[in-house]
């Protein structure tokens, strides 16, 4: 446990750098996503890492058909 003279100061004002961050934060999205379980997240996860692959091996094939038709 914690002595009193090991206690640092802590200001409540707010952070200017956090502040200027959190106005780009969509919390809609946040929010959504903390209304699912944590298996639903995993799978969701999941479906776009799937998807993620489907689009690296897409971008492959269209340059290995790019520099077939270069040769």
């Amino acid at each position: 446990m914690c002595r009193p003279e090991e206690f640092v100061p802590v200001s409540l004002e707010p952070d200017p750098v956090i502040e200027a961050y959190k106005q780009h934060i969509d919390r809609t999205l946040l929010i959504e996503n903390l209304k699912l379980t944590p298996a639903e997240r995993i799978n969701r996860l999941m479906e776009l890492m799937q998807f993620a692959e489907t689009l690296e091996e897409a971008g492959k094939a269209l340059r290995d058909a790019s520099s077939q038709v270069d040769d």
